[in-house]
């Protein structure tokens, strides 16, 4: 019940800001602004044209989602989206109109949709067996085990398959609790690693926790760089982390859990620095370092495969999900044989984690990645945006940070830069707006006015310069 009021209030503030937004920003007629500049963005071209759609209309899944489905359930912008195609880096709702995907089904698709390598090797497992149980022998597990762990540095190579980043976070927590005998784990404040009990407990933000037990967990100063008190100081935000242990624990730890790169936070890079203070302190804690990479994984900062390389850090476990399956789920626990062995001290088994269609599925899209070099072009790519976006906040005020790597992003609006001031109001009439222009984004951070943007990693520099060109033109309108 306490869910469902905020949801609810939630969904109205929004439609009664819509309204707002179009008293306060007057939005001229779009044959005047072709007229003021004579540019108007231009998506870039692409062979394919999606089958008519014969299926229910919006309006009619709406009213099943409302009758049938979670109340906890939302959906983005003024009037939902109904999607029903999609080929690589675009999408198309039912009236088959194109979309330049840059939220990537929230940093989950990296091949593209419906990539045919991994759409192949779906199908062909499937036809072959769809299911069985790890109590039996299948090549598709130990084959995607074995390249999964090749990817990873040290000796993280004993992998456990699960079927979602929160389900792979909690696995994750419980181990380094099995392996030091101690409780107490560390999160950063913003963090976000799943709605279930443990990770809900390692979770930072009001609004994705329910008012229920969750014990052991210790929330540090997040090290942002925009907002943050120490700037981009990492050692700085670092000793927050002796702190907590000395003054909030025994002074043994089970572990630390955070992200490289926070998604769900608004697209916070952790100050440089930080990671290998605070992982040497853990250590000394006798905790254990987790990886949370269900985001960031996969390639998708470009200039590394794993976010954590980006500090120059070894974790003791890493997670992961999203991108590993292109969006089928899939999620992984990665450690060491020492530390993996903590499971046989009981049974711990997963139905459904190592299916063979999904590991089929995991291990194409690690051949795509290599195969179609992803990493690379999101680094290209993502630094070519990167830069873009940078001008794009030199020209406009609202813009108060741009922020990320490779096409991993966030665009922070702002009404006061000093001040720093969140643009609520004014970040939900952009995206919005980009939707009508054809563009989607993500929206993330505490106060709901950053734009994330992840899209697959084959998104392009014309992608790029749509998706700018776009923004820009909306907020030259305003």
């Amino acid at each position: 019940m306490q869910r469902f009021v905020p949801v609810r209030r939630l969904l109205s503030e929004t439609k009664y800001s819509l309204r707002i937004q179009r008293r306060c920003f007057s939005q001229v007629a779009q044959n005047e602004v072709d007229n003021n500049d004579g540019f108007v963005p231009k998506m870039p071209s692409f062979d394919y044209s999606p089958p008519p759609y014969t299926g229910p209309s919006a309006n009619e899944i709406l009213s099943k989602r409302k009758e049938y489905l979670s109340p906890a359930m939302f959906t983005l912008y003024s009037k939902p989206l109904n999607i029903v195609d999609g080929r690589m880096q675009y999408l198309f709702d039912d009236e088959g109109r194109r979309y330049v995907d840059a939220f990537g089904g929230i940093a989950t698709v990296c091949c593209g949709h419906c990539h045919p390598d991994v759409v192949e090797a779906i199908v062909n497992q499937t036809k072959r067996l769809q299911h069985s149980t790890i109590l039996y022998l299948n090549h598709a597990i130990a084959d995607f085990a074995e390249a999964l762990a090749n990817k990873l540095p040290g000796n993280l190579k004993v992998v456990f398959f699960t079927n979602s980043g929160t389900e792979a976070n909690e696995l994750a927590m419980m181990i380094a609790r099995l392996y030091t005998g101690c409780h107490d784990m560390i999160s950063l404040r913003n963090a976000y690693h799943g709605n279930a009990a443990g990770t809900m407990g390692a979770t930072a933000q009001s609004i994705w926790k329910f008012n229920v037990i969750q014990s052991g967990v210790h929330h540090a100063v997040n090290p942002d760089p925009y907002r943050g008190v120490f700037g981009a100081d990492g050692e700085k935000y670092a000793r927050d982390v002796q702190d907590l242990i000395q003054f909030g624990t025994s002074g043994n730890i089970a572990g630390f859990i955070s992200e490289a790169i926070q998604g769900v936070g608004g697209i916070i890079e952790l100050a440089p620095g930080y990671l290998p203070a605070v992982y040497s302190t853990i250590r000394k804690a006798g905790g254990l370092c987790i990886a949370d990479e269900v985001q960031a994984g996969f390639g998708r900062t470009g200039s590394h495969f794993w976010g954590f390389e980006n500090q120059g850090v070894v974790p003791d476990i890493v997670t992961m999900a999203k991108g590993i399956g292109n969006g089928i789920p899939l999620g992984a626990v990665v450690t060491t044989p020492e530390i993996a062995a903590v499971l046989t001290r009981r049974s711990y088994f997963n139905t459904f984690g190592g299916n063979p269609v999904c590991t089929a599925a995991g291990l194409a899209v690690l051949k795509v990645i290599e195969k179609e070099k992803l990493q690379e072009n999101a680094f290209v790519v993502g630094t070519y945006l990167k830069e873009r976006l940078t001008a794009l906040k030199d020209k406009y005020d609202l813009i108060g940070d741009v922020r990320g790597r490779g096409l991993m992003l966030g665009v922070e609006l702002v009404t006061d830069q000093k001040l720093k001031t969140p643009a609520k109001l004014e970040t939900l009439h952009i995206m919005d707006q980009l939707k009508e222009t054809g563009v989607l984004v993500g929206k993330g951070g505490i106060y709901g006015n950053v734009f994330r943007i992840t899209p697959p990693l084959c998104f392009t520099k014309e992608d790029a310069d749509f998706l700018v060109d776009a923004m820009d033109y909306i907020m030259a309108k305003m």
